[in-house]
C-alpha cells in the first residue's frame, strides 16, 4: 500500500509540473500498451497563417490511463489527472471536453486547466474501468485542434470483499475405518477483489474445528481424515469449521468461514450377536397349534445398519430340524420359527435344537476380525389342550337327484375328538348356511338327509355347514363345508335335430341311404348323452324305407325298393323312435316327409312337384351345351352386322353407277395460283408416297446408302443440279429440321413438252380444239387424252347432226 501511495503522489508531481500533458490509447492495429511519449506520432490541425491547408503538429498525450482508488472516502472530490495538449499556450485559448463512460455524471474536467475529479465514491467490483474520450477545441469558434483521444480510468482495487463460500453448509460422506488421508470432500471460497493485483484475492483455508479427525489443504481446500479406524458405532456425525482468508493469510486480511457436516458410512465390520440373556430361548407352543404358523421369535443385535445388519438364521440339524423352519423379519432380522408339522402332546412334550445368527453380506476386509456368526439354543415345550373335534376329511360333496322324496339320506359326515379323555360328538347345521331348511342331519350319526323336493332349476348346488361339538365341552366346536349338487333328472324327451322333409330319386337304388338325421335333447348335461333310433313296430312292414342306427347319436333313411314313381304316390311319411339314455330313459316319435323328385342319373336334382321344397338343383350337360351354343350364334350376327356397317362406310367413288369422268372437278374460275390450297391440296403433286418410305427415327442419324441410282433423264438435269445445291445448304446448316424431316422443294422445272395447262392465254373460247397432241406427251396424260378425245367426238357428232338438220 505505501508503494502504491508513494507512485501516485510521483505521478501529481509530474503533472503539476507539465510534464505530461494527455493520454493516449494504443493503436487498435499495434494490440499492445504504449507508455512511453509519442514522438514519431503527429496530429493534423489548421494553418495557423491563415493559408489553405494543413500542417503537422506534435501531440502531447502521454499516458494511456489513469489509476483512481475505490472506496474512496474524502470529503472533496477524487483527483484523477490532468490533460494538456501542446496547443495550449497558456493563454485560455483551449477548452478541454470530456466525453464517455461516467463523463459529467462520475468524472468531471476543468475545461481550462484539464484537470480531471472523481465526482464519487466508486467500487472496483461494480465496474473495473470506464473509457473515456477527450478532446481540445478552440474556446473561441469551438472547432476542435485535434482527433478526439480515447483513454482509460482504472478503479485501483482495495481489499474491501472478504472470501465467501457460495455453496455452504456442506455434507459429506466417508466409510468408517478409512486409513488417514481419505479424501472427504473439497470446499471453495471466492474472493470478489482483482485477483491480478496484490494478495486481496488469494485465499488460504484453515481448519478451525474438528481436529483431530480432519484436515483441510491450505491452498486446495481439500478435506481429509487424519484420523485412522474411526468407527461408526462409537460416533457417527461430525462438524467441521472451515475458515478461508485473504491477503495470503496475513494479519490484516478478511476471513469468511463454513460448516461442512460428515457423516460416518457403515461398513460390515460386526458380526450378529445373541445378548447373554438371550442365548438360551424357553418358549411353549400349544399342540393346537397350525402347520405353517409361527410359534416363536428370536433376534440376533447387529450393530451395523441396512444391508451390513442383515441376519440370516438357520437350525443345526437334530432334535428338531424336522418339526420347526426358521425365517428372517426383513424389518426388525428377527428369526421367525415356524410349525412345519402337527404338535401332539401325547406323542412328544418337548423339542430342543440350536439357531446360527450369521451376516448375508460380509466384507472379505473384515474377516480377519473373526467368525461372523453366533449361535443360541431353543427349547420348546409343548402344552396340552383339550382341541374341538376333527372332521375325518376338510370338506365334503353330496350328490342329489332333483325331486327326490323328502327324508332321503343323501350321505354323511364324520368328526373325532383326539384327547386322551375322548368324548362323544354331536353334529347340527348351522342355520345361517341353511336358511330355507332344505335338508336335516342327525346328530349322533351325522347322517345327512333331504327335508323337502328340491329343484335343480331353481337352485343347482346348496352349501350347507356342519357344526360338530363336543358332548363334555360345548364351547369346543369345529365345522366343515359340505356342497350338496342338486342331479337333473330326465325330463324332456328325445326330439329331431335336422328338417323333417328330404327327397328320394326316382331312380334310387335299393339299399341307398337318402338322408342322415340326429336328435337333440333339452336337458343337461349334452355331453355325454347318446341316443337311438328306430321304427315303430307298426311299421315293421313298411316296404319303401326302413331306419339304420350307425350308432354315433346320428341315423340314415334307407331305401327298402328299387325306383320311385311321382305319378303313383309323390310323399311318404316314415315315422321314428328316439330313446335317450337319462334318468329315467324317455322317448319320443318324430315323422320324417320324403318327396319323390325327378333326378339325372348321377342323382342330381332335376324337379319336383310345386309342394316340394327348395334344394339346389344342377343344369344338366345338354342344357349347357343349348346355351353356349346360342351365345355364339347371337356373336356371329353382332360380328357380321359391324362388318356391313363399316363395309358401306369404305365405299370409294369407283363404286359408283356412274361414268368415271363424272369424278373429275370443273373449275369455272381462274383459281389464285399456287397460294389457293382451298379449291385443290397442291401437296398431293409432291409425291407423298416418296416421301413416306424414306422416314426415319430422330435420334438416329440415318446411314449413306449407296446403291444402284435410278437412271436419270436429260431432260432432269436442272432439277437434280438444284435438289443437290439445297442438299448441301442443309447438311452444312446447324439449324436444319431432325433427319427424319421433309424438305419440300417447289420448283417446276425449266418446262414441259405440254406447254401450259391454263386456258387463261386461250384467245377464242368457242373455236374448237383438237387435242389428239396429248397422245404425244407420254402415259402419264393418257388418261386426259382419253377423256377430251372422247368429248372431241361427241362435239363432231353434235355438229354434223345440226348440219343434217
Amino acid at each position: 500500500m505505501l508503494t502504491r501511495n508513494c507512485l501516485l503522489l510521483f505521478l501529481w508531481i509530474l503533472v503539476d509540473e507539465g510534464s505530461v500533458s494527455s493520454l493516449r490509447p494504443p493503436s487498435p492495429a499495434l494490440g499492445r500498451s504504449r507508455v512511453a511519449r509519442e514522438h514519431a506520432r503527429g496530429l493534423v490541425g489548421p494553418m495557423r497563417n491563415g493559408a489553405a491547408g494543413f500542417q503537422r503538429v506534435k501531440r502531447g498525450w502521454v499516458w494511456n490511463q489513469f489509476f483512481v482508488l475505490e472506496e474512496y472516502m474524502g470529503s472533496d472530490p477524487q483527483y484523477v489527472g490532468k490533460l494538456h495538449t501542446d496547443l495550449d499556450g497558456g493563454h485560455s485559448a483551449v477548452k478541454y471536453t470530456l466525453s464517455g463512460d461516467g463523463a459529467g455524471s462520475i468524472f468531471t474536467i476543468d475545461q481550462t486547466t484539464g484537470d480531471i475529479h472523481a465526482l464519487r465514491s466508486l467500487d472496483r467490483e461494480a465496474k473495473p474501468y470506464y473509457t473515456l474520450r477527450a478532446q481540445a477545441v478552440d474556446i473561441d469558434t469551438n472547432r476542435p485542434l485535434e482527433p478526439e483521444s480515447e483513454f482509460v480510468i482504472k478503479v485501483q482495487d482495495i481489499n474491501d470483499n472478504e472470501p465467501k463460500f457460495l455453496e455452504g453448509p456442506y455434507t459429506a460422506t466417508v466409510p468408517e475405518m478409512s486409513p488417514v488421508g481419505t479424501y472427504v470432500t473439497q470446499v471453495t471460497a471466492t474472493d470478489a477483489d482483482d485477483p491480478t493485483y496484490g494478495n486481496s484475492a488469494r485465499v488460504v483455508y484453515s481448519i478451525l474445528h474438528g481436529q483431530p479427525y480432519f484436515s483441510v489443504d491450505p491452498k486446495t481446500g481439500v478435506i481429509k481424515t487424519a484420523l485412522p479406524n474411526m468407527d461408526r458405532e462409537v460416533k457417527e456425525q461430525y462438524q467441521v469449521l472451515i475458515q478461508a482468508k485473504d491477503m495470503g493469510g496475513q494479519l490484516g486480511g478478511l476471513a469468511g468461514t463454513t460448516t461442512i457436516n460428515i457423516s460416518l458410512s457403515d461398513v460390515n465390520d460386526n458380526p450378529p450377536r445373541f445378548s447373554k440373556s438371550e442365548c438360551f430361548f424357553h418358549l411353549r407352543v400349544p399342540e393346537s397349534s397350525s402347520v405353517g404358523s409361527a410359534v416363536g421369535r428370536i433376534k440376533a443385535h447387529d450393530l451395523d445398519v441396512g444391508r451390513n445388519a442383515e441376519v440370516e438364521y438357520t437350525i443345526v440339524p437334530g432334535d428338531g430340524g424336522a418339526m420347526f423352519g426358521i425365517t428372517t423379519n426383513e424389518h426388525n432380522q428377527e428369526g421367525i420359527i415356524i410349525l412345519k408339522r402337527p404338535l401332539d402332546y401325547e406323542s412328544k412334550k418337548a423339542y430342543t435344537f440350536k439357531v446360527d445368527a450369521s451376516n448375508a453380506h460380509l466384507d472379505p476386509r473384515y474377516q480377519s476380525f473373526g467368525a461372523f456368526k453366533d449361535t443360541a439354543t431353543v427349547k420348546i415345550n409343548v402344552l396340552d389342550v383339550d382341541e374341538p373335534p376333527v372332521f375325518n376329511k376338510p370338506s365334503y360333496v353330496m350328490d342329489v337327484y332333483e325331486d327326490t322324496p323328502a327324508g332321503t339320506i343323501i350321505g354323511a359326515v364324520t368328526a373325532q375328538d383326539l384327547d386322551a379323555s375322548s368324548g362323544p360328538v354331536r353334529y347340527s347345521i348351522d342355520w345361517k348356511s341353511d336358511m330355507d331348511s332344505y335338508f336335516d342331519i342327525d346328530p349322533v350319526e351325522g347322517t345327512i338327509s333331504t327335508n323337502e323336493l328340491l329343484d335343480r332349476e331353481s337352485i343347482a348346488r346348496h352349501n350347507i355347514s356342519i357344526v360338530a361339538t363336543k358332548l363334555n365341552s360345548p364351547v369346543l366346536t369345529s365345522r366343515v363345508a359340505v356342497t350338496v349338487n342338486v342331479l337333473d333328472i330326465n325330463e324332456f324327451p328325445p326330439e329331431l335335430a335336422s328338417p323333417h322333409e328330404t327327397f328320394v330319386c326316382e331312380n334310387a337304388k335299393m339299399g341307398q341311404v337318402i338322408q342322415t338325421f340326429g336328435a337333440k335333447d333339452e336337458d343337461l348335461p349334452t355331453a355325454g348323452q347318446r341316443f337311438s333310433f328306430k321304427s315303430p313296430k307298426d311299421d315293421m312292414k313298411n316296404k319303401n324305407f326302413t331306419i339304420r342306427d350307425f350308432g354315433n347319436n346320428t341315423a340314415g333313411i334307407v331305401t327298402k325298393r328299387n325306383g320311385f314313381r311321382r305319378r303313383l304316390q309323390e310323399i311318404y311319411f316314415l315315422p321314428v323312435v328316439i330313446d335317450d339314455n337319462g334318468y329315467p330313459p324317455k322317448s319320443s316319435t318324430g315323422t320324417l316327409t320324403v318327396r319323390v323328385c325327378g333326378c339325372e342319373s348321377n342323382g342330381s336334382l332335376l324337379t319336383c312337384s310345386a309342394e316340394a321344397i327348395f334344394l339346389p338343383v344342377g343344369l344338366s350337360t345338354g342344357a349347357l351345351v343349348a346355351i353356349l351354343l346360342c351365345i355364339v350364334i347371337l356373336l356371329v350376327i353382332v360380328v357380321l352386322y359391324v362388318g356391313l356397317r363399316r363395309q358401306k362406310k369404305k365405299e370409294t367413288l369407283m363404286s359408283s353407277k356412274e361414268d368415271i369422268r363424272d369424278n373429275v372437278i370443273h373449275y369455272d374460275d381462274e383459281g389464285g395460283g399456287e397460294e389457293d390450297t382451298h379449291a385443290f391440296d397442291m401437296g398431293t403433286l409432291r409425291n407423298p408416297k416418296v416421301v413416306k418410305e424414306n422416314l426415319f427415327r430422330r435420334d438416329v442419324k440415318p446411314e449413306m446408302r449407296r446403291g444402284p441410282r435410278p437412271p436419270v433423264s436429260q431432260d432432269s438435269a436442272d432439277i437434280r443440279d438444284f435438289i443437290n445445291q439445297r442438299l448441301k445448304e442443309h447438311d452444312v446448316d446447324n439449324a436444319a429440321p431432325p433427319y427424319d424431316s421433309l424438305a419440300t422443294y417447289a420448283y417446276e422445272g425449266d418446262g414441259s413438252v405440254a406447254e401450259s395447262l391454263s386456258s387463261i392465254d386461250t384467245l377464242a373460247v368457242d373455236v374448237e380444239e383438237d387435242y389428239d397432241y396429248l397422245d404425244d406427251w407420254g402415259p402419264r396424260f393418257k388418261t386426259l387424252a382419253g377423256i377430251f378425245g372422247e368429248q372431241s367426238e361427241t362435239q363432231s357428232d353434235s355438229t354434223t347432226t345440226e348440219n343434217t338438220h
